[in-house]
């Protein structure tokens, strides 16, 4: 695939053309009129999914990699089985083996409630072994199939704001109505029909409230390892390849490979200004590790790198010219291009845009630039971990 490398003109992203190969390559599906809240913070985004669980009338479908036996995953249950009392159907897919500290009791609770829940990709691994790595990185739940929350937010109390400074990550979500929210319904319900090698529940689909005029346009970019090439990576190319003005990236994991790479110096190149916010602290040391040999040639080209201190970066967000947004599940890594489940959501809107470019400049206030001299001056310890973690970047 190849990436035009000229000067691009203000609104590029919103031409026809360049929607038309966007979708074609991406697979993406657009819908109108949609109205989106973003959620800074996890321990504002976990009680307004919460409150909404409180709201649903007909059923409740979540597809969560982690689930935490903490305060906030005894708060997600509680809800879930409060639910039930009144009527509502609730269907959970878990990912196995990110759930695997939490104990079988949790899910025992939820299903001799009521909830249906199944696990993705449990052992013995059905589809083979070649199966054992991949894993459902989704994190989304939708109520009725009108209203949805969507980001990178497990269930646990890191991410929903409890818990001190070192422990209470730093993480944002977005709540949507509209028909993408019923879009993301249809994605939850073929996951459960291929999982489950059974018919998924017949549910109802219907018609969302019209939104305020002037909603936002949402494209849904769905991923995962049974695609022939990386649907994911692709929007994240092609987002870049159409700023005219400004790339913003926050991301928890930078390990993207040479061709993601490429667009963000070939963006450099056309003047466009990158700024790529990273982690000081990592949850995974071992990414940050593998990731730094591709922050050398950022840096000389002209792009500006800050890592997050004072908290655990785990937001996943990138922003083209103010205006355009994309967010989700997925990570800027091999992981999530190629062996993930992942779900990202594509906003066209100039209003959600100025709150995730003011977001994002507040991150930056308490973030520190990284400097070329400071990322060549490691030990020799730590230039020979880089070297060790060079097979295995395709892996993380």
């Amino acid at each position: 695939m190849s990436f035009p490398r000229q000067k691009r003109r203000p609104g590029f992203f919103r031409s026809r053309r360049f929607l038309a190969r966007f979708r074609r390559t991406t697979q993406a599906t657009l819908f109108h009129e949609n109205r989106v809240d973003l959620f800074r913070h996890g321990g504002d985004f976990f009680p307004a999914m919460l409150r909404e669980f409180s709201s649903a009338r007909s059923h409740i479908c979540l597809e969560f990699y982690i689930i935490r036996d903490d305060r906030s995953g005894a708060l997600f249950a509680d809800a879930l089985l409060r639910a039930l009392e009144r009527g509502v159907s609730v269907f959970l897919v878990y990912d196995y083996i990110g759930c695997i500290d939490t104990p079988g009791s949790f899910f025992r609770r939820l299903e001799e409630g009521g909830v249906r829940c199944l696990p993705f990709n449990r052992p013995p691994f059905k589809r083979g072994l070649t199966w054992f790595d991949r894993r459902n990185h989704r994190k989304f739940a939708v109520i009725d199939g009108t209203r949805a929350f969507l980001g990178g937010m497990n269930i646990g109390d890191e991410y929903a704001g409890f818990g001190d400074s070192v422990t209470r990550w730093r993480d944002m979500g977005i709540r949507l109505e509209g028909p993408a929210a019923t879009e993301l319904q249809r994605l939850f319900l073929e996951t459960w029909g291929d999982e489950d090698g059974k018919p998924p529940p017949a549910l109802p689909f219907p018609l969302p409230p019209p939104a305020p005029e002037g909603g936002a346009d949402i494209m849904v970019v769905s991923g995962g390892p049974h695609q022939s090439r990386s649907f994911i990576r692709t929007s994240f190319r092609l987002a870049i390849a159409g700023a005219s003005e400004t790339v913003k990236i926050i991301t928890p994991y930078f390990v993207p490979g040479p061709l993601f790479v490429r667009s963000l110096l070939r963006a450099a190149k056309r003047g466009v200004r990158v700024q790529l916010l990273l982690p000081a602290v990592s949850d995974v040391p071992l990414a940050q590790i593998a990731g730094k040999a591709y922050l050398t040639p950022l840096l000389k080209s002209g792009i500006e790198i800050y890592k997050r201190e004072g908290t655990v970066l785990h937001a996943k967000l990138m922003l083209i010219d103010d205006c355009w947004t994309t967010l989700g599940s997925a990570n800027l890594d091999m992981r999530s291009f190629h062996r993930n489940y992942e779900i990202n959501v594509v906003i066209d809107s100039h209003d959600f845009g100025e709150m995730a470019a003011e977001m994002f400049d507040e991150e930056l206030a308490k973030s520190r630039r990284v400097t070329l001299q400071e990322l060549e001056a490691g030990t020799w310890f730590e230039k020979l971990l880089e070297r060790l973690c060079d097979p295995i970047r395709r892996f993380l």
